[in-house]
């Protein structure tokens, strides 16, 4: 994809140092041939990595490398503190995620600020050094490091509000300053609306880099937000953005649709073929993702981490089935996820999943489980590794496509007993998808039925085309409501880091509409209860308000 990565960027960063801002030029060689490509491919390896030597080196000190990379921490305050999935291990700082307990002194949240700051501040570099290029190569490269670091300021905007704020622009030595959440999402709203309108990205980017695909699906999802972010509702700007999208990927896929045939597909080894730039054109529908590899781009976080998270040694689960040689068996669905899978037997989504601990069906190598058996709950912290009770909800994987049992490369033997044809590898070579074409066609229903925007015959269509292409039957007209869209969105996108914004978006996260589920408000309460409006938003944490006195903390806190 790039050069080297031998850039040095020396951007760490302490409770005392909060000003992550452009590096002084004269600490890069501009002069090196490789310069751009080198800074560019260190602007997406900040998402992808924890640092430049390797998954135990970090772009950001004072911060567990492995804990604190990027994705896994957008994964942990995304999914543990809904009612899609859990953290099983009483850790600190991930147990009051997974409970809705946290204070401004959870040490994942310093890590998830400081993360996406850093990452914001490695492209400020790359901006600020090719500020004088005008060539068309520069001017597209600058294009994607402005997407990449909208995606930070999106994620700043989405779990803290108001944000530190600082571009390439800053003179040296200059402070970050902290701006609201309306301030923020009007910056990045324009960032991405010129990148988009004047095109000056790729339609056609290389494999593992963001194009006009990406750069639009984030500002629909900002759209998708914008009443939450900005006070003012944008559904029929959201709606826009995802027909401009949906046109152009229509002829390829299922049904035309530009969807992949395959659903599980989508989150396999070999997933590279559905990403931007991808060798299955037609079925491209990752069209904002992360690529990663077994040996090049090694990480804790990304899809190592769901997919050795979520095999579990207690579910009859071998983890070479799956393409691992790691079984961390720490993440399980809660009971509320399984249950928007009732009754829908057809439903290929859940095909991976282990159900509860009593063997029933068989598995191709000869291991059972119980195939529809969702009522397993997860019945408590114990802190030994083998926690029992709970499903095992595994959608990323190491496995790749093939002809065997299931669409994957297994080859049967004498006794009839499988062998899987993948390796099993300690990090995952599978690319990990951020928005999705599937996505983007639930966006236009939910601008529909949140907004009353656009054709309800469309949303509907949108819906169940979506549905079919995972074997569930359609839907009607009377199923198109605010439930409906959220159960559809569960079910489509569990694991995918957008459960929390959905929740909050559709005031069923907190508030007078609120849902409950388990451990929610208490570690301790397997059923769940209510918790505070203020829980809407992160805290700012508490070193960095230490640090920088003039910052004002969300209310609540």
């Amino acid at each position: 994809m790039f050069g080297g990565l031998a850039l040095s960027l020396g951007l760490s960063s302490c409770v005392n140092d909060l000003d992550l801002k452009p590096n002084d030029p004269n600490l890069v060689d501009t002069s090196d041939p490789d310069f751009k490509a080198n800074s560019l491919a260190i602007c997406y390896s900040g998402i992808a990595v924890s640092g430049i030597s390797g998954p135990g080196s970090s772009y950001v000190s004072d911060l567990d490398p492995g804990t604190s990379a990027y994705l896994r921490l957008i994964f942990t305050l995304n999914e543990f503190c809904t009612d899609e999935m859990i953290w099983i291990w009483p850790d600190a700082g991930v147990t009051d995620i997974t409970a809705c307990t946290w204070g401004s002194n959870n040490t994942l949240l310093q890590g998830a600020y400081y993360r996406l700051l850093g990452h914001i501040a490695i492209c400020n570099q790359f901006l600020a050094n090719t500020k004088d290029e005008h060539d068309a190569e520069t001017i597209e490269m600058r294009a994607e490091a402005r997407v990449l670091r909208a995606y930070s300021y999106y994620n700043m905007l989405d779990l803290f509000g108001q944000s530190s704020f600082i571009t390439e622009e800053a003179a040296t030595g200059e402070k970050p300053v902290q701006i609201s959440r309306a301030e923020l999402f009007n910056w990045v709203e324009n960032e991405l609306k010129d990148v988009v309108d004047n095109k000056l990205i790729s339609e056609n980017p290389l494999y593992g880099r963001v194009g006009l695909d990406g750069a639009e699906a984030l500002l629909a999802r900002l759209y998708l937000n914008g009443e939450v972010f900005s006070g003012t509702p944008r559904w029929a700007d959201c709606q826009a953005r995802c027909e401009n999208i949906i046109n152009r990927h229509k002829g390829g896929g299922f049904e035309g649709s530009g969807l992949a045939n395959d659903y599980l597909y989508l989150f396999a080894r070999d997933n590279d073929a559905y990403m931007p730039g991808g060798s299955n054109k037609a079925e491209n529908e990752i069209l904002f993702g992360i690529a990663f590899d077994a040996d090049m781009t090694q990480s804790y976080g990304g899809p190592t981490f769901i997919i050795s998270g979520t095999v579990s040694n207690t579910h009859y689960i071998p983890r070479q089935n799956y393409g691992t040689t790691a079984e961390w068996s720490c993440i399980r669905g809660r009971l509320q996820l399984a249950e928007k899978f009732y009754g829908l037997s057809s439903d290929t989504r859940d095909d991976l999943w282990v159900k509860g601990t009593l063997p029933a069906g068989t598995n191709p190598d000869g291991t059972t489980y119980n195939a529809e058996d969702y009522q397993d709950r997860f019945q408590g912290f114990t802190g030994d590794w083998a926690t029992v009770g709970g499903n095992a909800i595994i959608k990323f994987t190491g496995r790749t496509r093939g002809n065997g049992p299931g669409g994957w490369d297994w080859t049967q033997n004498a006794d009839g007993t499988y062998n899987c044809n993948f390796p099993a590898t300690s990090f995952a070579t599978t690319d990990q998808p951020i928005i999705r074409l599937a996505d983007v066609y639930l966006m236009y229903a939910e601008s529909y039925i949140n907004g009353n925007v656009g054709n309800r015959q469309k949303a509907l269509d949108y819906m169940n085309l979506v549905r079919r292409r995972a074997g569930a039957p359609n839907l009607g007209y009377a199923d198109l409501n605010r439930q409906g869209i959220m159960d559809e969105r569960a079910r489509e996108l569990y694991l995918e880091s957008t459960r929390r914004s959905d929740l909050i978006r559709n005031k069923m996260f907190s508030g007078p509409t609120q849902i409950i589920w388990q451990y929610k408000g208490n570690i301790d309460n397997n059923e769940g209860t209510r918790i505070s409006e203020h829980l809407n938003l992160y805290p700012i944490p508490y070193a960095v308000i230490a640090a920088q006195p003039d910052f004002k903390q969300n209310p609540g806190y």
